[in-house]
């Protein structure tokens, strides 16, 4: 582990290769698993103010989740998340002609429609951060559905650090990645990348 600032970052951030391969996994990440993608409390509002711009993109299914209990529910673990349809699909999910997902929120975000990218979470992935008081904690995310991202960023030699260099600077800032690099290079140096 590597601390910097208030934030603990696991090696496997540092070890790890990964690049997302779209055309492998179809968006698999935002239509698996067992409850919708973390919220950050500050991040309601932006998905509120985001929805009307959406909303005719989203899915006659989608849009009943929302009317019925929002854009967001607390999880058996407590956790904010994004409201899913079927207990799969992130609700703001959408699909292109290929049978790819896509989110969204990002799609709008690429569009000029809106500032939000989309949940700060679903950004980072596959780096999960737990908060542990006075201190979070920054770890890499093995799954299944990520295989073909694995063996493409074992291929390109992308670390999953610098893959997720734009989101870790939008949870962190500048500074903070500006530390993370520094790390590791000195991880590096001393042979243990």
């Amino acid at each position: 582990m590597v601390q910097i600032g208030d934030v603990v970052v696991s090696f496997d951030v540092f070890r790890e290769k990964f690049l997302c391969d779209l055309d492998a996994c179809k968006g698999a990440c935002c239509i698996e698993g067992d409850a919708g993608a973390p919220v950050e409390l500050d991040e309601l509002d932006k998905l509120e103010e985001v929805l009307p711009l959406i909303w005719d993109e989203l899915s006659p299914e989608a849009r009943a989740v929302i009317d019925k209990q929002g854009v967001a529910y607390i999880d058996c673990e407590g956790d904010l998340v994004t409201s899913i349809v079927n207990n799969k699909d992130c609700v703001f999910t959408c699909y292109d002609d290929k049978g790819s997902c896509y989110c969204a929120i990002e799609k709008a975000y690429r569009e000029g429609r809106t500032d939000f990218y989309k949940p700060v979470s679903c950004h980072l992935y596959p780096i999960r951060v737990g908060d542990y008081g006075p201190y979070k904690a920054v770890n890499y995310h093995r799954w299944d559905v990520c295989k073909a991202a694995v063996l493409l960023g074992k291929k390109e030699n992308l670390p999953v650090y610098r893959f997720l260099k734009e989101p870790l600077v939008r949870k962190f800032g500048e500074e903070w990645y500006a530390e993370l690099e520094i790390a590791a290079r000195e991880l590096a140096a001393q042979g243990m990348l």
